[in-house]
């Protein structure tokens, strides 16, 4: 049984064991409403950073609830996926991930800030990824094909480079003739914002390419402080920032909390751009939401907010070309969507 941390003990930066993490909160494991799974195939991390964003002694914080590996994971679900959104069909070699036109992904390194038990990529054998010579073979490709415009950098996350490393790449990728623009996908801006350090927001704003930033964040809680400081600087360097969620039950499956989320985000300047689907990741079910509840919950935000503030509600299906709308569907009522 986990026994609250003694006062006075200083917690590490990144947290390796949930034992660790609920002793820093003041939790024991009776206090969950789950139990934990003690061998997960998933491993656990979660940086200081976030979790100073947990409340103490709150077994049903939203934010906590993401990182807890629970034997939930191990319910056999026959529509679950190790390669959810079948990336594994559109990977070119050494990194790079083409799936739509245009556009090309590369997994730049398999190293994350935080380990969310629904990443849809927590199956993924990273290897090598973003290891030295590969890198250089994906910007060899990417010189080569004229037909791509927008490079995304991706991961694991691609803060968690050294930051030499990631500015050498955006460097070399704005040599690019053919590319205009270069999007980051990142959850270290609320897990971990100390790693967004000002040379990397010089390079950033330095770049002849456009720059678009979208960070991951599921809930209002988990913009502190330090990350308000951070997405400021990426503003004031002219960087568009855009963020996706999840839409994890038990965690921001209702509109009160995603109200709060979006009007969060647009007052740090950033814009709320997708609401994801779960991915059907193995060991991520029971984060499950039904259509018929989403669906319900995005016609009360139309309800309440203006348009620019409802992010479009989408899921990722194998072979499309594109997201799929998730569109309402004859049992719910058609909401007019404010201007």
């Amino acid at each position: 049984m986990i026994q609250p941390q003694p006062s006075g003990t200083e917690p590490p930066q990144a947290f390796r064991s949930p034992g660790e993490l609920l002793r820093h909160l003041g939790l024991t494991e009776a206090a969950l409403a789950f139990a934990l799974d003690p061998h997960p195939d998933f491993p656990f991390r979660v940086p200081r950073a976030l979790a100073d964003r947990m409340r103490h002694g709150d077994a049903k914080d939203p934010i906590l609830r993401q990182v807890l590996p629970s034997l939930e994971e191990r319910a056999a679900d026959p529509l679950a996926s190790t390669d959810p959104v079948g990336e594994s069909q559109f990977a070119i070699g050494d990194g790079l991930i083409r799936k739509y036109p245009g556009r090309a992904l590369i997994v730049t390194t398999g190293a994350c800030a935080v380990h969310c038990r629904y990443c849809f990529r927590r199956h993924t054998d990273y290897g090598a990824v973003g290891l030295g010579r590969q890198l250089e073979r994906a910007i060899e490709v990417l010189e080569g094909d004229a037909t791509i415009h927008e490079v995304i950098l991706s991961g694991g996350d691609p803060l968690s480079l050294a930051e030499h490393r990631l500015i050498d790449l955006i460097q070399a990728l704005g040599d690019i003739a053919h590319l205009t623009t270069l999007r980051l996908h990142s959850r270290t801006v609320v897990a971990d914002p100390e790693r967004l350090g000002d040379p990397l927001i010089d390079a950033l704003a330095a770049s002849r390419l456009r720059i678009v930033l979208v960070t991951h964040v599921n809930h209002a809680a988990e913009i502190g402080p330090s990350a308000q400081t951070r997405l400021r600087a990426l503003q004031n360097a002219g960087i568009t920032l855009l963020n996706q969620s999840v839409l994890l039950g038990g965690v921001n499956d209702h509109v009160e909390t995603l109200a709060e989320l979006s009007t969060t985000l647009f007052e740090n300047g950033v814009l709320p751009y997708y609401l994801h689907a779960l991915d059907p990741v193995a060991g991520a079910s029971h984060y499950r939401v039904t259509d018929l509840h989403a669906l319900h919950i995005m016609q009360e935000l139309r309800d309440r907010l203006p348009g620019y503030l409802i992010p479009r509600f989408v899921r990722e299906v194998p072979g499309d070309d594109s997201k799929r709308p998730v569109e309402v569907g004859p049992t719910i009522a058609t909401s007019t969507e404010h201007s």
